[in-house]
């Protein structure tokens, strides 16, 4: 087993890539194709959970408040009660 291969610079690379064709055991693409389709699908994929963990710490701590709109999608806002707390927690952060 090709274990060296987590241990490159470029480990967590490889591991994008292996686990792209995994799951899309029919694909082929070129150089470009890989790092602006497999990768970029596989990184936003993973910022889209990232996001969604980090709008439900929000709206549990009443920070951003969250509504379906006429869309009838769920959409997410400051909340104005909170507005000086945020920028403590801001200010705060930045230090």
């Amino acid at each position: 087993m090709k274990t060296d291969l987590w241990k490159t610079e470029n480990s967590h690379i490889v591991h994008e890539i292996l686990t792209y064709l995994a799951e899309h055991p029919d694909s082929s693409d070129t150089l470009d194709g890989i790092v602006q389709w497999w990768l970029l699908e596989r990184r936003i994929e993973h910022q889209i959970a990232k996001v969604k963990e980090a709008l439900a710490e929000l709206v549990n701590d009443k920070l951003v408040l969250e509504y379906q709109a006429k869309d009838a999608r769920v959409h997410y806002r400051l909340n104005q009660q909170k507005h000086e707390e945020i920028q403590a927690l801001l200010k705060q952060r930045s230090k």
